[in-house]
């Protein structure tokens, strides 16, 4: 198995077209919600990465058809329900298939064990729980992360619930999702000011509109009702994933070229597009980039601000520690090993120390991404300008974007994987 990959340096502007992977985030809520509809529905566009193929098979171990004509689509058979799986459901490291199903698994009749990898384990899931259980759900999770057994009724009893989105906004996508296919009606209501993401939340509701359920936003906009109208089938074409998009934006921006991706940065709905601006910004970034409704694109912004002409600080990332890994830990560690002194970090922010003068340099600094998809690709930008980076575990961006590398390699970036 390949161990590491060097980058070279193209020393040339990096431009031409690319496609990019459909959206992670969209596609695995078209998923789940069109194994809930009744009747097939075709996903066009659709990622296919570790993430989708672990809840695709979720799904099927609980008894929904799933076809896969070609690379990029799903046809999937849904039955109204979810059936309880002969076996525990192993989701890798899928934060929303996780997630998700946690709250999808109270359609089972009966208990059902979700479990993930050894970073799986790490991540918090506990404020969904809580939710499920005051819902009247039997719902554990001993360490507050998986492993979790859910005892599926056949639906969420219905009722008013109110849930800790400081960590995830993925948790009340969950019971959002869930909510349709409830025996009652369902209120969520958000506890405390602070959501993670909170345009994530919107894709839910989006998806959830485009097959029918009944939901509708209550007061400020920190609640909302779903009616039980369960969901309809629904051919949807899925966008490119936005978080992918920061990559080739900054590829462009730092090697002076321009790539074309076939979608202009304002025509996507996924949050972590807001992100381009302050690339667009690039060499003279702010000095404070306020990351908690784009924190898939951190990575991306901080690798970059390594660069600018400035320092960058990035604030309320708390939610960066509990990610894939602690995002905010490996991302100082990696910016250090380029450069000492370069990264500084603190409980929810990082500060990055720009330096303009490590463009053209040669260091020699070995990234371990910490088995995360996004610590890899993003240390690559700081290849394309600094001879000497090397990162660990390449393979890992297969959770998100299996063709990454030979994205850049097709772009004429020299890449020797040892």
């Amino acid at each position: 198995m390949t161990q590491t990959v060097r980058i070279t340096p193209p020393g040339k502007p990096l431009g031409g077209k690319l496609v990019l992977p459909g959206s992670k985030s969209i596609t695995n809520r078209a998923l789940l919600i069109a194994a809930l509809a009744k009747g097939t529905s075709r996903l066009t566009g659709a990622l296919k990465s570790d993430d989708t193929a672990y809840m695709a098979r979720a799904l099927r171990d609980m008894g929904v058809a799933i076809d896969e004509p070609d690379e990029t689509s799903f046809v999937v058979a849904g039955t109204g329900g979810l059936g309880r799986p002969a076996r525990e459901l192993f989701l890798g490291n899928a934060g929303t298939a996780t997630r998700f199903l946690t709250a999808a698994a109270t359609l089972a009749d009966g208990a059902v064990v979700i479990d993930g990898d050894e970073h799986m384990r790490k991540r918090p899931i506990g404020p969904l729980i809580g939710a499920l259980n005051a819902l009247g759900v039997e719902a554990s999770s001993p360490t507050g992360c998986p492993p979790v057994i859910v005892v599926g009724q056949r639906g969420l009893p219905g009722g008013r619930v109110e849930i800790d989105a400081g960590l995830s906004s993925q948790y009340v996508s969950a019971l959002l999702m869930a909510a349709a296919c409830a025996k009652a009606p369902v209120e969520i209501a958000l506890k405390g000011p602070d959501i993670g993401a909170r345009g994530y939340v919107d894709l839910t509701l989006a998806a959830m509109s485009a097959f029918g359920a009944g939901v509708e936003p209550l007061g400020n906009h920190a609640a909302w009702r779903v009616t039980p109208s369960g969901y309809q089938p629904h051919d949807l074409a899925i966008e490119p994933d936005a978080s992918a998009a920061t990559y080739p934006w900054a590829w462009a921006k730092i090697t002076g070229g321009e790539i074309d991706l076939g979608l202009a940065p304002g025509a996507f709905t996924q949050p972590d597009a807001a992100a381009h601006a302050f690339i667009a910004a690039f060499p003279q970034m702010p000095a404070v980039i306020e990351g908690s409704q784009m924190q898939d694109a951190v990575p991306t912004l901080a690798v970059l601000a390594a660069y600018n002409e400035t320092p960058v600080r990035f604030t309320n990332i708390g939610g960066l520690r509990v990610k894939e890994c602690d995002r905010i830990s490996a991302l100082a560690e990696g910016l250090n090993r380029i450069r000492p002194g370069l990264a500084e970090e603190g409980p929810d922010w990082l500060l990055v120390n720009g330096d303009p003068s490590l463009r053209g340099a040669t260091v020699s600094a070995r990234i371990d991404p910490r088995a995360d998809h996004r610590i890899a690709m993003s240390f690559a930008i700081a290849g394309l300008v600094t001879d000497g980076i090397e990162i660990e575990d390449p393979g890992c961006v297969s959770k998100t974007w299996p063709g990454y590398w030979e994205a850049l390699k097709g772009l004429g970036v020299q890449l020797a994987f040892i």
